[in-house]
């Protein structure tokens, strides 16, 4: 039997913290590729490009239970060119996915205001599908003081 020895228990407390601090972005990387999937899936894997799409929300929720949300596209909203949906997202929720707003020409004006959970300070994204194809996007950062979604 080996004796417990000062220089054993120093080891096994430097060996938690590198496992402690690798563990973090792994599951950093699991939440974001969550987020990617899911506008993968709503671009049909295209890339969007920034801009057109705006994201009004506060910078600072005092409580993440209900935080509001808006977003707009500029957008003519013509017979030509519109907006066909908004996806929005917030990265650090267990499920990234909001809402999803859909849009017509006759809408007259692509934007959207609602409220959202968000379980702790996170990034919002908002990815717009337009009527020719295109993938349009904007991303914000919140910061929550209070946790709505269990945190």
């Amino acid at each position: 039997m080996t004796e417990l020895t000062r220089r054993h228990l120093l080891g096994l407390g430097a060996g938690a913290i590198v496992v402690s601090t690798i563990a973090i972005p792994f599951s950093a990387i699991a939440e974001n590729s969550k987020v990617k999937e899911a506008i993968m899936a709503f671009t049909g894997g295209k890339t969007p490009k920034d801009g057109l799409v705006s994201i009004d929300m506060p910078e600072i929720a005092e409580n993440g239970n209900t935080v509001p949300v808006g977003v707009s596209v500029d957008s003519p909203m013509t017979k030509d060119s519109y907006v066909k949906s908004i996806l929005v997202l917030a990265d650090g929720n267990p499920s990234p996915g909001v809402a999803t707003f859909h849009f017509s020409p006759a809408s007259g004006a692509a934007e959207a205001s609602s409220r959202m959970r968000l379980a702790k300070t996170q990034d919002i994204i908002a990815v717009a599908a337009m009527s020719d194809g295109s993938f349009h996007s904007a991303q914000t950062t919140v910061k929550v003081t209070i946790g709505g979604c269990g945190g």
